[in-house]
């Protein structure tokens, strides 16, 4: 392993804490007697080629530091590799951290955790989603390929992004709030088409489907609160048809992970699902994909992710 890694950083992350969390990370990290390269872009496209040539150099460790959007930018850049992935989780969810049970919005602590681990080799491996275009996958070029470590969201919950990405205001959490209420009043359920692990279309009417590698989506809703990152399959949480006054009910369940329970919620553990709606932006790790139709698939042992 060499002395020298990577940080990657989002300044912007967490209204800006991403910029004020790279210096404690890098010190911890120099103190621990690692050489830091910080690595940044002037937008999403140009980090993540800054990211992949650090990769292809042959840098120790890729670090991010920011958001789950900034580690879905770097998982673009590791998964598959032999680099080994760390996380300084400083964003509004932080997803991925917490289902890893790494630190998070403490910058210091998990430079001093990433550099513990790697000087004692605690390294995991993990699985990953990989999304292909398309209801069979059988269009996608290896560059049309998207990775993701938490949920790919589809439906209801997919609408509540899109809307609040439209927004100029508020800004944060409140503006997604703002857009579920509004979704709520044009709620409707939606026809979709899946096929699981290669078996019969099932035709059926949703208010959402998700796909987690891991169990949480949205800063701790655990839509999919039975996924484990590493047992090789991707757990499917469909929210069937039913009412708005069942499905704000059911809502608040998801912090629990209880919802699973409701007779609308049905789940699945599959290897492999191709997901067709009419109308639905797919989103993995809170990015958007495009519009479905969508192949999403299980990658046992895809990254391997730093003191976890």
């Amino acid at each position: 392993m060499t002395s020298e890694i990577t940080l990657f950083v989002n300044p912007t992350a967490g209204r800006g804490r991403g910029a004020h969390a790279a210096q404690p990370a890098a010190s911890a990290l120099r103190d621990a007697g690692f050489s830091v390269r910080t690595v940044l872009g002037s937008d999403a496209p140009d980090a993540l080629s800054r990211a992949r040539e650090a990769v292809r150099g042959g840098t120790g460790a890729l670090i991010a530091v920011g958001g789950d959007g900034m580690i879905s930018l770097a998982l673009q850049a590791v998964a598959g590799t032999r680099t080994p992935l760390g996380v300084v989780a400083v964003g509004t969810g932080n997803d991925f951290a917490r289902g890893l049970g790494l630190p998070v919005r403490d910058p210091a602590a998990a430079g001093r955790s990433v550099a513990v681990a790697l000087k004692g080799g605690n390294i995991r491996e993990i699985d990953l989603g990989r999304v292909l275009p398309g209801a069979d996958g059988a269009a996608a070029p290896r560059t049309g390929e998207r990775w993701f470590g938490s949920v790919l969201a589809a439906g209801f919950d997919s609408r509540v992004n899109d809307r609040g990405n439209r927004m100029r205001r508020p800004s944060g959490r409140l503006k997604y709030d703002l857009a579920m209420v509004a979704e709520l009043a044009a709620f409707r359920p939606l026809p979709y088409r899946l096929v699981l692990d290669g078996g019969p279309a099932r035709e059926i009417e949703a208010t959402l489907v998700a796909v987690g590698n891991g169990p949480s989506y949205g800063g701790g809703m655990r839509i999919c609160a039975g996924a484990e990152l590493d047992d090789g399959l991707l757990d499917v949480t469909v929210v069937g048809a039913c009412s708005r006054t069942t499905l704000v009910r059911v809502f608040p369940k998801v912090y629990r992970g209880t919802h699973l329970g409701h007779p609308a919620v049905t789940s699945y553990r599959v290897r492999r699902i191709e997901l067709r709606a009419a109308g639905v932006t797919g989103y993995a790790d809170g990015e958007p994909l495009g519009a479905l139709p969508l192949t999403a698939e299980c990658v046992p042992r895809a990254v391997r992710v730093i003191g976890c």
